[in-house]
């Protein structure tokens, strides 16, 4: 882990590292990061969440030729 202390002098400087050190790490890592936050914030509202991982909902609908 990378204990190096930065200083942006706008915070817009800050976003786009942020934003380069996040694409820069592999997906799985990312959507890792993503259920540790979910995780976190549902336990800070003293809830518990029916499945701990991503949901995904599919819809297909079908029209009719004309």
């Amino acid at each position: 882990m990378d204990k190096s202390i930065r200083k942006y002098s706008s915070f817009d400087e800050m976003k786009a590292d942020e934003y380069r050190y996040w694409q820069s790490r592999p997906v799985h890592e990312r959507i890792d990061a993503v259920s540790e936050l979910t995780q976190s914030g549902y336990a800070m509202k003293g809830a518990v969440p029916d499945v701990p991982r991503l949901q995904r909902t599919l819809v297909r609908l079908e029209r009719p030729r004309r």
